[in-house]
């Protein structure tokens, strides 16, 4: 029992002896740790650069956009105006006339008959006439020397009246079959396109009841807009001022394809829509404008002086609304709350919230925020 005692006496003081080992193991180890630490200097904290733009002032334009429609400013059904067989189609579906081209010709012969036959009734009437006045005249010397009574006298000036007239009915007739004759041949009335042939060569058309084709004008056109009524006395204002400059955008167009004048503005406003009808005329020797087609208009109603132009690749947006981040004191990120106006190419207006010369961050937006410090790059040229 002694000896047992003995030994675990033993183990006990082994084992302080080992624990006091490691504790001064451990403090030896903390304290090398702590003079490495503080012989290495501590790293810069990161500055995220950024590129920067000032803040610059423009002249700059003012527009009011409206979807429009395009519409043709002449448009024709061509129809006969003589019945016959439809004998040539001379221009081809699609195609681009000029005023007076030849479009159709119908039939010739029954008309070229009835003018030489009319030409003939006049021949005669002419010869009746001639002989007429000739007996009038010799009628008038007997009538002078008592040889022909007075009667007589007055039936050969009937017969010369007579003559007279029957030649101005058939001189008449002449006309008429001339004017059909021409009216065989049908001509554009104006310069234009026409559609799709609807009357085959060989059918038998008829008097305005046969429809051949359609002829629409392109060169100028209209383009059709519907103003707001709130919009009205900016327009009227403007129009008071000079005429009213309108570009054409195509879809998917972001420049003005063409351009025209605000031409037309209707004289009531429809109270269902609170709108009115307006249109502008717009060149179109491309024909690349198309009655039915859906465009959008731009009027350039006024010039605005001296606004203060950001990009807007700079804008952000919160629960405040639109802001930039220009940069502070101390190169530091300023939020600023911006209210926008117009815009101009990859420029838009700010009507509050910065000043000219301010410096915008345009880039590396969504890496920075209010109070973070910020190296700006070489400042980029302003857009124009």
């Amino acid at each position: 029992m002694r000896k047992w005692k003995i030994a675990l006496g033993t183990a006990v003081a082994l084992g302080a002896i080992s624990v006091a080992s490691v504790h001064f193991l451990d403090m030896g180890n903390l304290s090398l740790n702590a003079g490495t630490a503080a012989a290495t200097a501590a790293p810069a904290a990161f500055v995220m650069p950024v590129p920067v733009t000032s803040v610059v002032k423009k002249t700059i334009p003012i527009y009011l956009d409206y979807a429009a429609r395009i519409e043709a400013i002449r448009s024709v059904t061509l129809q006969a105006r003589v019945p016959g067989y439809l004998q040539e189609q001379t221009a081809e579906d699609g195609a681009d006339v000029r005023q007076g081209d030849l479009l159709y010709k119908i039939s010739p012969d029954d008309f070229k008959a009835a003018l030489d036959q009319a030409k003939a009734e006049v021949q005669r009437d002419q010869a009746s006439l001639d002989y007429a006045r000739s007996n009038l005249g010799r009628g008038s010397e007997l009538a002078k020397s008592g040889y022909l009574a007075k009667d007589g006298f007055d039936q050969r000036t009937s017969t010369l009246r007579q003559a007279e007239a029957s030649l101005a009915v058939n001189q008449a007739a002449v006309r008429t079959a001339e004017l059909n004759l021409s009216y065989a041949e049908i001509h554009a009335p104006f310069a234009g396109r026409v559609g799709r042939n609807q009357a085959s060569v060989g059918t038998l058309v008829s008097v305005a009841g046969t429809v051949l084709n359609t002829l629409v004008q392109l060169d100028p056109i209209y383009v059709t807009f519907n103003p707001s009524e709130t919009d009205l006395a900016e327009i009227e204002q403007a129009r008071a001022a000079g005429p009213i400059e309108v570009e054409v955008l195509l879809p998917g167009e972001t420049e003005a394809s063409q351009k025209g004048e605000l031409t037309f503005i209707d004289n009531t406003v429809d109270h269902s829509t609170g709108t009115i009808t307006a249109r502008a005329t717009i060149g179109n020797a491309k024909f690349s404008l198309l009655p039915g087609q859906y465009v959008r208009v731009r009027l350039h109603i006024k010039q605005l002086p001296d606004a203060l132009m950001v990009p807007q690749v700079a804008l952000g947006s919160s629960q405040l609304g639109k802001y930039v981040y220009v940069v502070g004191k101390g190169n530091t990120v300023d939020q600023r709350i911006v209210s926008l106006g117009a815009t101009s190419g990859d420029l838009v207006a700010v009507l509050s919230g910065v000043a000219e010369g301010d410096q915008v961050i345009t880039g590396n937006l969504q890496k920075i925020g209010p109070g973070m410090p910020i190296s700006p790059l070489p400042h980029e040229k302003p857009a124009s």
